[in-house]
C-alpha cells in the first residue's frame, strides 16, 4: 500500500508539472470571447480554386479557452478533384447540446485557426488516392456511432470521430498527437486497428488501455492521458505538452 501512494504522488506530481509546463508554453488558444477569437487561415492549404487535383487533409489545434491547456481539437478536410472548394468535416459539442448531430459540415477553411489556435497539419492525400478515399469518405462518416453524444473527457469527441475516420481510411497513415485526448474512445470492444491502420490498440472506455503500431509506436493510455515513444520519429509523446524529440509529428504521405 506504502508503494503504491508513493506511486500515485509521483504520478500526480509528474502530470502537474506537464501541466505547468503547458500552462507556461503558451500554446493554447488566447484568452478571448471565442466570438471574437481568430479563425482566418495561415495558409497551409492549397487554393482550391488553382489546385485541381483531389485533396485530403487532416489537422489538429489546441482546443478552446482552458480545454487548451490539455488537448487538441481535429478535423478533417476534403476537396474532389476539379473542386472549386473543401468540405470540412469535425464534430463540436454544442450541436449536441442543442439537439444536433456531433458531425458538421461546412466549408470553414482546412487550415483556418481553431478560435485563434493555429492548426498542424497531420496527415495529406493528393490526386488519384485522395480521390479514392474521398469515395469512402462518406460510408465512414455515417458508419460513426456517437453522432448524438459529446463528451470533452475521455470521449467520445472530435479526437474520437477523426480518429474512427483514420482506422476506415487507413492509406492516411494517421497518426494523432498525444494530446488528442479522446483518440482511443473505441466505438465497440476492446480492440480495433489504431487509428493509423498500422498496428492495433487495446482500450477500456478509453480510459485506459495500450497501442503498438508502426506509425504511432508504444503508447499508454492512462485514465485517457498518452504516454509513449515513438522510434518512427524519435520522439517521446507526453500529455499535455504533446510531443518531446527531434520530430514535430508525422510526415503527411503523400
Amino acid at each position: 500500500m506504502r508503494r503504491l501512494l508513493i506511486w500515485s504522488a509521483c504520478f500526480v506530481l509528474f502530470n502537474l508539472a506537464l501541466g505547468l509546463t503547458a500552462y507556461l508554453s503558451g500554446d493554447r488558444s488566447p484568452d478571448t470571447h471565442w466570438s471574437t477569437a481568430n479563425r482566418e487561415p495561415i495558409g497551409i492549404a492549397p487554393n482550391p480554386r488553382t489546385e485541381q487535383q483531389a485533396i485530403v487533409q487532416v489537422y489538429a489545434a489546441r482546443a478552446f479557452s482552458w480545454r487548451g491547456y490539455f488537448g487538441v481539437h481535429s478535423w478533417i478536410s476534403v476537396k474532389p478533384a476539379n473542386a472549386d472548394h473543401f468540405t470540412t468535416y469535425e464534430v463540436t459539442g454544442w450541436r449536441v447540446r442543442y439537439g444536433g448531430n456531433a458531425v458538421r459540415a461546412s466549408r470553414r477553411a482546412p487550415d483556418s485557426r481553431w478560435f485563434g489556435s493555429e492548426p498542424e497539419l497531420l496527415a495529406e492525400l493528393r490526386g488519384e488516392p485522395a480521390s479514392e478515399a474521398i469515395v469512402r469518405l462518406q460510408t465512414a462518416i455515417d458508419a460513426y456511432e456517437f453522432n448524438s453524444i459529446y463528451t470533452v473527457w475521455p470521449g467520445p469527441n472530435s479526437n474520437t470521430f477523426v480518429a474512427h475516420l483514420g482506422r476506415m481510411l487507413p492509406e492516411l497513415r494517421l497518426d494523432l498527437p498525444p494530446t488528442a485526448v479522446g483518440k482511443d474512445y473505441l466505438a465497440s470492444g476492446l480492440w480495433a486497428p489504431a487509428p493509423s491502420g498500422t498496428g492495433y490498440q487495446l482500450s477500456l472506455m478509453g480510459l485506459f488501455g495500450v497501442l503498438v503500431a508502426w506509425e504511432e509506436g508504444l503508447e499508454l493510455n492512462i485514465l485517457g492521458l498518452t504516454y509513449g515513444i515513438d522510434l518512427n520519429d524519435l520522439s517521446l509523446k507526453l500529455p499535455m505538452i504533446g510531443r518531446i524529440g527531434f520530430s514535430s509529428g508525422n510526415t503527411p504521405s503523400a
